[in-house]
Order: C-alpha cells, then sequence, then structure tokens
C-alpha cells in the first residue's frame, strides 16, 4: 500500500495511505514556512507531540472542519474538549492508540516541555506512527537521550523525523547521534531554518549509517 508524508514545514506532516490521513503538528498559520493554508488540511486524524504554539498550530480549526479525531497527551485532549470539540484519544508515554485497520500511533518520551498560551500541556512526547505498514517515528521536540536506541529497536521505523534546530531541540550534531541511535534507514531533518534562531548549518547533520532526506516545503515524498 502506497504511503505519503507531506512535509507541512516546521515540525507538521500529512501522512497518508489513502483511507487513514493524520496531521501532525499541523502549525501553519503564522508560520512564514508553511505551503498550505489550514483550511486546505484534509484528514481524519491530528496527533500532536506537545502543546507549543508552533505544534498544536491549528488543530482546533482543523479538527473541527474535517470532523477529525485529536490524539495528544491527556491534557491537551482535555482543553479541546473545552473548546467544543469531543473526538478526541488522549494517551501518554509508553501508551499506544489503535486506529483500525492495522494502524496505531504510540507515545514516546520526549526531554522538552509543553504549555499553551500559560497553561500546562502534560508531558511532551515523541510519536511512532504505523500507517498502511509503513512506521514512522517523529521524535517531536526533543534532547538526546539513550533511549532512542532502544525505540529504534521496538519500533523498527522506516523513516525517522529528528529536530535538528538546536537552541530549543537538539543541535545537527546531537541529531546525528539521535539518527545513529535509532537506527531507521531514512532519516528526514525538521524544526529548523522556520526562524533565525533556528537556522541551522545542514552540513553538519550527518548520521552514520542513515540516509538523509530533505523535504522540500510541501512535497509529498513516498515511503
Amino acid at each position: 500500500m502506497a504511503v505519503e508524508l507531506t512535509w507541512l514545514g516546521h515540525s507538521g506532516f500529512l501522512m497518508s495511505d489513502g483511507i487513514t490521513t493524520i496531521a501532525i503538528d499541523p502549525f501553519l498559520t503564522g508560520n512564514p514556512t508553511a505551503p498550505v493554508a489550514a483550511a486546505d488540511v484534509r484528514c481524519t486524524h491530528v496527533a500532536l507531540t506537545h502543546g507549543h504554539e508552533d505544534h498544536f498550530g491549528d488543530t482546533l480549526e482543523i479538527a473541527k472542519a474535517n470532523t477529525a479525531t485529536v490524539i495528544a497527551a491527556f491534557e491537551i485532549t482535555a482543553y479541546v474538549q473545552e473548546q467544543g470539540h469531543d473526538l478526541v484519544e488522549p494517551g501518554n508515554p509508553g501508551g499506544q492508540i489503535d486506529l483500525g485497520n492495522g494502524n496505531w500511533i504510540a507515545f514516546t518520551q520526549a526531554f522538552h516541555s509543553s504549555s499553551y498560551q500559560g497553561r500546562y500541556m502534560g508531558m511532551p512526547c515523541g510519536l511512532v506512527l504505523h500507517i498502511g505498514g509503513k512506521t514512522v517515528y517523529h521524535c517531536g521536540d526533543t534532547g538526546l537521550f539513550g533511549d532512542m536506541a532502544l525505540i529504534g529497536d521496538l519500533y523498527k521505523p522506516d523513516v525517522a523525523l529528528i529536530p535538528i534546530g538546536d537552541r530549543f531541540t537538539m543541535g545537527p550534531r546531537l541529531a546525528s547521534r539521535a539518527a545513529d541511535l535509532i537506527g531507521a534507514p531514512v532519516v528526514v531533518p525538521i524544526h529548523y531554518d522556520t526562524w533565525p534562531p533556528i537556522k541551522v548549518d545542514m552540513g553538519d547533520f550527518c548520521p552514520s549509517s542513515s540516509t538523509v532526506r530533505v523535504l522540500t516545503l510541501g512535497e509529498v515524498w513516498e515511503i
């Protein structure tokens, strides 16, 4: 089954097998790199790594417009329900959500913080998405940690989406080490160059064994 991954800029993606389509961290409004508007997104689910504005983004607009289920940490889904959208699936690191048809999303740990407009939004997470027989590990916003090797061993992702922008997450050199720990055959850099504080030298992102796939904004890649 063909599985497509579309980069929405920053840390945002669409992952689709043609039946299930997940909008991941859909920060579009206010994102200078966004290739589409929130109104253009079509999905069945929205999955969030954490609550920061540059990840929560247009979740409410997209979820309501598509009658899509929001998958996120418990505190985030509680907030979404308070805003009048009851289609939610709460979880936390170590847990897994069954989406049907053999598809699922698992939560992993991430070393970061999580809040929205000053409100605590629970633990930050990474996400492992298994859609259409392909597995993608979205690291979320995180620093380097040794259990990335365990995540790679447990889930054996086909692709890892790794933040490299430094300051708020790993920079390119630490992200290279993360890629080596995870062991995915292909890694995609994310969360970089959106604004000057996270502008980096892409040449410093050089994992020892993974192929680096640099996506262009709005690119649709068949995994």
